[in-house]
Formats: C-alpha cells, structure tokens, sequence
C-alpha cells in the first residue's frame, strides 16, 4: 500500500482480514524497513500483546532456519506494534533506546513466529518492555527493551 504522507496516518492499524480477533499493524507507506518483515498481526491478550509474523523464505539463513538478524530486526518493531496495542503509542512516534535479545532455539521459516510483550511500565518519556519470542509451543528467544516517546512536531 502506497499512502501519500502528508495525510495517511504513518501506520495503520485495523482489523486483520486473515486473522478475525487480531488488529493488523502495518506502514502506511510501502518501501520502508519494515516491509522487510511483512505486514504484523495484534491481540491483546489481558496485560500480553501478542505480535505475530509469518516468515518467509527471505527470512532464513544458509541452515534454512530463521536468521538471527530477522528475529532482532522482529522484536524491534514487535515492542512498537505492542505499544500500539497497549495505546501508549497511537502513530510509532519513538525511538528504540535499548533491546537485549537472547536465543534459545532455532526458529523455523515454516509457522508463525509470535512476540508475547508485557509494558512494564510506562512514564512521561520511556516505555519499558520486556517479552518472550514463541513458535509454535517453543519459546525461542526473550527480550526487554526501551523505547523513548516521541514530542509531536
């Protein structure tokens, strides 16, 4: 989707057409990063957002497994599409100040990968996350992170 940016919002969030019961949170605007990982899946799930995507082939390393460097780039955008979710973040207007990642397991490219984020806790400026990167029923990695809130313009 191509949205002129002087009007479109910079990220859309809308019921999911694949997935009923899930918001889907995407650019509005196409050829930006994070086209890289594909459109985003969002459930809340009580204090958990849920943050899915479907990986591709595009995403795998020389072992066939999911690169490190996709579930990195993943997690990133997953704490700004959680955050949108939590509405703490309506338009992704922040930064990422901080994101450790430890893996635990391979991931595969053939199911959905899903980021489960808790907001710890949230002041005037700072948004302090911290997860886990499940597939199927394997948790493959964990994360905590630190995103800063954007002033408007």
């Amino acid at each position: 989707m191509v949205a002129d940016s002087s009007t479109a919002p910079h990220f859309v969030y809308e019921d999911d057409p694949d997935l009923p019961g899930w918001k889907r949170w995407e650019l509005g605007e196409a050829g930006r990063y994070n086209d890289f990982l594909g459109p985003l899946s969002v459930r809340m799930e009580g204090d958990v957002a849920r943050v899915r995507m479907v990986p591709q082939h595009c995403h795998s390393n020389v072992s066939n497994n999911l690169h490190g460097g996709v579930l990195l780039g993943f997690v990133d955008v997953a704490m700004f599409a959680a955050s949108r979710g939590f509405e703490v973040l309506t338009a992704g207007a922040g930064v990422t100040l901080d994101v450790s990642v430890q893996f635990l397991a391979a991931g595969s490219v053939a199911s959905p990968v899903e980021a489960h984020v808790e907001l710890l806790r949230e002041t005037g400026r700072m948004l302090f996350l911290r997860g886990l990167v499940v597939q199927d029923s394997t948790t493959i990695g964990n994360f905590s992170g630190t995103l800063r809130k954007l002033s408007p313009r």
